[in-house]
């Protein structure tokens, strides 16, 4: 299948990342500067793209009582997570890994909210020494461990139920989170007896209650219906004498890959408190924890094609990115733009882009039209969340470096891995 290239193609939902004379553009830098620079793969990521997308959520919170937590596992570089301490987000956190981070970075620990299923006694311990915010409860079994490693350090440990409403986000079913069949959250009909539960342990105080229904949200709909749950539960607590401080939604909201068209900030947060002040609950302190809206479109992936490889059935061009450093078109079949950095003109042919590692799942994109040569470097879009944060080592293959680019400058923030990095730690037997 063949086509007419054109000259300047548009990248979705990248407003910092455009082409100027036919050659693409992190804000000002040139990206095929980096590329032949620095190699390939590599992450790039532009920090006007992230204050950009924190100033949506800034303006949208106003005057109101909302807490905006970046959901760091989106992407956790330590540049990245500096940049958003710096305007002055706090930080969703799932592992005492995770909370090493953000405290290096410079992240208040009072605006830090403690998720995930498995926090294990030292990750407890780490956590309250740093004072966080909150700990978002997934179960009974956890609420007992908690207690007792509070109270073994003679504090008391604050404490937000996440609340599973069984809502469906209407999303990929690996990032789905709100139904009863997930593993996250205890169920919305058990949530009175766990919250009493909670009331009783010496070690716990009760602050909030949480919802996570999912990620890549292009619908807020779903929102409200755990909503109205969650403030009937709030209602429900108050009469038994236990009264909740804040409210957490959690994540969620998307953003474009390709066609899409997200929910603003403004339009959930203005929805939100309408119910919330609808209901006599206005008092409350609203947190979200936004991850992927944050930094999904803050960032590309650059890859050099190392061949091209034309059949009967499909056309390849096999590049030197692998489903080890972008792992989401195999695990979630994900959609990523893909653009050459130096667009050619004339007659376009339809690739599978696939990375050199053993196994059929690797592949980056499908049925796509380019006009490539071997050798040319091309920018996988959307790259900013669960990209980097996900890569791995499979096929003994290093990292990619990291960069952030900052008005005409760049800064290298992670350097690429050796292979010698990737021995290191490792012995033979004698």
């Amino acid at each position: 299948m063949t086509s007419t290239y054109p000259v300047q193609p548009e990248l979705a939902g990248h407003p910092y990342f455009q082409y100027r004379n036919n050659v693409l553009y992190a804000e000002d830098v040139p990206l095929d500067h980096l590329a032949h620079g620095l190699g390939t793969p590599l992450y790039v990521y532009s920090r006007a793209a992230l204050k950009a997308a924190w100033e949506t959520y800034r303006s949208a919170v106003g005057r109101r009582p909302v807490l905006v937590c970046y959901g760091m596992k989106a992407n956790s570089n330590l540049a990245v997570l500096k940049e958003f301490a710096r305007l002055g987000a706090g930080f969703d956190i799932v592992s005492g890994g995770e909370l090493k981070r953000a405290l290096v970075a410079g992240a208040d620990p009072s605006k830090i909210v403690f998720s995930g299923v498995g926090k294990q006694a030292w990750e407890i311990r780490d956590a309250l020494a740093a004072k966080v915010k909150c700990f978002n409860v997934e179960s009974v079994a956890e609420l007992h461990r908690l207690s007792e490693v509070a109270e073994h350090l003679g504090v008391r440990a604050p404490v937000s139920l996440r609340v599973n409403p069984d809502v469906d986000a209407q999303t990929h079913p690996y990032i789905s989170t709100g139904l009863k069949e997930n593993k996250f959250g205890i169920a919305i009909e058990s949530a009175l007896d766990a919250y009493r539960t909670a009331q009783s342990l010496p070690g716990l105080d009760i602050v909030g209650v949480d919802c996570h229904i999912g990620s890549q949200l292009t619908d807020i709909s779903p929102y409200f219906d755990a909503l109205e749950k969650l403030l009937d539960l709030i209602d429900t607590l108050d009469q038994e004498g236990i009264p909740i401080l804040h409210l957490d939604l959690g994540g969620g909201l998307g953003i474009r890959y390709t066609d899409e068209t997200p929910p603003s900030p403004q339009a959930l947060l203005d929805r939100v408190f309408e119910r919330l002040n609808a209901r006599g609950q206005g008092h409350l302190q609203l947190v979200l924890e936004p991850g992927r809206s944050l930094v999904g479109n803050a960032g590309v992936l650059l890859t050099t094609v190392q061949y091209l490889k034309h059949s009967t059935a499909r056309n390849f061009a096999i590049v030197d990115a692998a489903m080890n450093d972008l792992l989401r078109p195999a695990l979630y079949d994900a959609f990523h733009g893909v653009q050459p950095l130096r667009p050619r003109v004339g007659d376009m042919t339809e690739y599978d882009i696939v990375g050199p590692v053993c196994e059929s799942a690797d592949w980056l994109a499908r049925k796509r039209l380019l006009a490539i040569h071997q050798g040319d470097v091309l920018a996988v879009e959307s790259a900013g969340a669960y990209s980097m944060a996900m890569a791995s080592n499979y096929n003994t293959r290093g990292r990619p470096a990291e960069v952030m680019v900052s008005g005409d400058k760049y800064y290298v923030v992670r350097q690429r891995e050796t292979l010698d990095d990737l021995l290191k730690g490792e012995s033979m037997l004698p």
